[in-house]
């Protein structure tokens, strides 16, 4: 691949930037060196991998016919099965012998999804993620505290060499052992927190318990992924950890974190790094491309990746993208808040509803931690919905009756959602914590 010589819209951008000429192109040559890179792709897959080579084949299309990035509407998609039918190296171009890492996610629907990359890759991926943590705020020299997972989740070592790159020493906590986390954060004076949104509330729980002060702390800057959350829980993390919560987001199978990120200038929609990846918004339901601004479901297609490229991947994450200037003069799409998943939507008494919005509806509420889990189970023909959600233990005076508290929540989501359902209040603690990725929805449903 060859790399286009590159011009800024702006010399003068007030944040700092890890690539400020990548970060700051023109729109117009971030067109061009995406159809470069898209043309590459195309054929390296066909040329390499048997399984998008029966596909082009099978859809009558060769990579030959690309001659403007419209025409990637006439490839074929790639979907998640795609990836487990061909377990665990059959989407791969390159044999195992010439990688230096594998990833996997954790098969907790069956097979996981193998991810493998080069060494040029692994150096890409650290270079997107620094990318990034600038973006968020985070700047060299600062102590980046790293509560996402290590492992075979790409997380945990995704934040830890793009923090290395940006020049920020990292303190590897990894999951788990919240009140060790909170020494940490005391001891270490961390500027940032990189974990999930779920765990990083969970830290400020245990550390209002032990007496902590934490928005007091060094803390200034969260980069928060790995889950789909709320502008309302934004607002939590801001005011109980005294930061400013940056959304972060990435899949495995597309790179890891770093495929976007927001900046803490707008927070606005997290910027897309084009000049590796190619966003498309698609109707789910008819599969027919949506034009910028319409919400539908994000496709991706890579444009840098030799092991694992992924033409046209299905993420099932539903949001909007926009191409409109942000203050903070990085020029790249803007993916706007996620809204739910395709595969997440559950519907209720003839309503649709997605976690996110339950979420948004119980965050704030006046008595409640942020604690909670949705419980889907059969009453008769139909699905029912039970909500389960805990009393602060700073609940204000009138909030501690479980029963009364039960009834509110259950008001709010009737008149906010629509939808009507079961609430169960539980004392403080009583709902478990997350050290991870929280678990927001039990399906107990017998025929899903």
């Amino acid at each position: 691949m060859n790399t286009l010589a590159h011009d800024r819209v702006s010399e003068s951008a007030p944040d700092f930037m890890f690539e400020r000429d990548m970060e700051t192109m023109a729109r117009g040559r971030i067109a061009e060196l995406q159809a470069e890179r898209l043309r590459w792709t195309l054929d390296h897959a066909y040329r390499n991998i048997p399984h998008y080579k029966r596909l082009f084949d099978g859809a009558g299309i060769k990579p030959k016919q690309l001659s403007s990035i419209d025409d990637l509407r006439h490839f074929p998609f790639t979907v998640k099965t795609d990836l487990r039918d061909n377990y665990p190296f059959g989407m791969f171009a390159h044999p195992i012998d010439e990688l230096s890492r594998l990833h996997a996610s954790s098969g907790t629907t069956g097979k996981p999804t193998v991810v493998g990359y080069t060494a040029a890759e692994l150096e890409n991926w650290a270079g997107l993620m620094a990318r990034s943590m600038a973006a968020a705020g985070a700047r060299p020299g600062d102590v980046v505290h790293n509560a996402y997972g290590y492992g075979l989740f790409t997380g945990g070592l995704g934040a830890h060499y793009g923090a290395e790159r940006l020049g920020c020493t990292v303190v590897p906590a990894s999951g788990g052992g919240t009140e060790r986390q909170v020494m940490l954060l005391q001891d270490f004076g961390a500027r940032v927190l990189c974990s999930t949104p779920s765990y990083a509330l969970n830290i400020a729980e245990v550390a209002e318990t032990q007496g902590v002060d934490i928005a007091a702390l060094p803390l200034q800057k969260g980069l928060f992924g790995a889950e789909p959350w709320s502008e309302e829980t934004r607002g939590e993390l801001d005011r109980r950890l005294g930061i400013t919560a940056v959304d972060l987001y990435g899949l495995s199978e597309i790179m890891g974190p770093g495929v976007a990120c927001e900046c803490d200038t707008a927070r606005s929609g997290l910027h897309g790094w084009e000049d590796h990846f190619l966003f498309e918004i698609i109707d789910p339901e008819t599969l027919e491309p949506l034009p910028m601004g319409e919400s539908g479901e994000l496709v991706i297609t890579t444009l840098t990746k030799e092991t694992m490229p992924m033409i046209r991947y299905r993420t099932r994450d539903i949001t909007r993208l926009s191409d409109e200037p942000c203050i903070c003069g990085r020029t790249h799409v803007r993916i706007l808040r996620l809204t739910g998943r395709c595969d997440d939507m559950m519907i209720i008494r003839g309503v649709n509803v997605y976690p996110l919005q339950v979420e948004s509806v119980l965050t704030g509420l006046p008595g409640l931690s942020p604690h909670f889990q949705i419980v889907l189970d059969n009453a008769g023909a139909m699905d029912a919905m039970t909500v389960e959600v805990e009393i602060a233990t700073d609940a204000p005076s009138g909030h501690e009756d479980l029963a009364s508290s039960a009834r509110d929540v259950r008001h709010h989501i009737k008149s906010i959602i629509g939808v009507t359902c079961d609430v169960v209040a539980k004392r403080p603690g009583e709902l478990p914590r997350s050290e991870g990725k929280a678990i927001r929805v039990r399906d107990l449903r017998k025929n899903c």
